[in-house]
């Protein structure tokens, strides 16, 4: 039986980080293009955590160094896409515009940290259909010793010395005698 596989995909699209005298914005702009530089900085320090435990410059994750993922709902979300069972990729847009040269090369760093984290990713397998494959393969298995292929079968009588049947052995390894069979 084939395995059932389970998988997530989460495409993200990360909007720019940009200094609000760039923009020109005001009221519910500016504090929302405040919120989302606050969540791409706590994004940066969350890759550049995962970026240093997968380098080996952290020895492990503990109370001092623990990745902040709480610190933001977007590291919240992306929790298991970083640092989790995943595959992640990380597409960087930069521009070679002079005028976009400090986003760009944000991104690049992003990019750069980004890169350097090692997950190791597993199958999922859901667990109830890994049960029910399991136990399928484990019925196939007894029907096949039933059938001749292993315990119980024709080809695994045995015939103690008094001449009667023993089905694989048992009345012989009971001391059951000839004439004795399911007396109590």
């Amino acid at each position: 039986m084939a395995m059932e596989k389970v998988a997530k995909i989460s495409l993200v699209d990360l909007a720019g980080s940009e200094r609000a005298n760039s923009t020109g914005a005001t009221g519910a702009r500016l504090k929302e293009g405040a919120e989302i530089n606050r969540s791409l900085s706590t994004l940066g320090r969350v890759i550049a955590a995962l970026a240093d435990l997968s380098d080996g410059k952290k020895k492990k994750v503990g109370k001092g160094n623990q990745v902040p993922y709480r610190d933001s709902v977007l590291t919240w979300l992306l929790k298991d896409s970083l640092g989790g069972n995943s595959m992640t990729a990380m597409i960087a847009a930069i521009s070679p515009a002079d005028i976009n040269f400090d986003e760009t090369l944000s991104t690049l760093r992003y990019a750069d940290s980004a890169k350097r984290i090692k997950n190791h990713a597993v199958v999922n397998e859901d667990a109830n259909a890994r049960m029910i494959r399991e136990l399928k393969e484990e019925l196939a298995q007894l029907r096949g010793k039933l059938t001749g292929g292993g315990a119980g079968g024709p080809a695994d009588e045995v015939y103690a010395e008094d001449g009667h049947n023993c089905v694989s052995g048992w009345c012989c390894e009971e001391g059951l005698e000839s004439g004795n069979y399911g007396a109590t």
